[in-house]
């Protein structure tokens, strides 16, 4: 399945493979709100990308398909080496697929480990109230 392939794709450093899972106009949004448009831009930065990453992996927990095969969810980690030390990074990834099994949008959003939302996006911060009880 494309999703699949893609990931692998990334793992492997298979620019080729990579390009044959993306549509022409690809949209893929990161999760510091970083965004390319287009397979040539997305490929340019994954092959400049990739090769730096020191210890790389990625780990892929699952990917479910809708059933009309138009979205794919993938649950994955990617670890690399900072200061001699792994860092694993827990990840969610949406794409969106078009009629011929070619990705058109890749949204991803990195896990956290905050205990709390921030304040920003907590009812007080919303201009909600909060009950003594939370």
């Amino acid at each position: 399945m494309v999703v699949e392939e893609y990931l692998a794709a990334v793992v492997a450093h298979d620019w080729d493979a990579l390009r044959r899972c993306l549509r022409e106009d690809v949209v893929r949004n990161g999760p510091f709100r970083d965004e390319y448009r287009g397979r040539d831009d997305y490929v340019a930065f994954l092959a400049e990308l990739m090769p730096t990453l020191p210890g790389y992996s990625m780990d892929v927990t699952r990917v479910t398909y809708s059933d009309d095969g138009r979205l794919a969810f993938a649950e994955l980690a990617e670890t690399v080496d900072v200061g001699g030390s792994p860092l694993r990074t827990e990840e969610s990834l949406v794409f969106e697929l078009d009629a011929d099994e070619r990705i058109e949008h890749i949204d991803i959003y990195i896990k956290t480990n905050a205990e709390r939302p921030p304040r920003s996006l907590s009812p007080q911060g919303l201009g909600g109230e909060v009950s003594e009880e939370t």
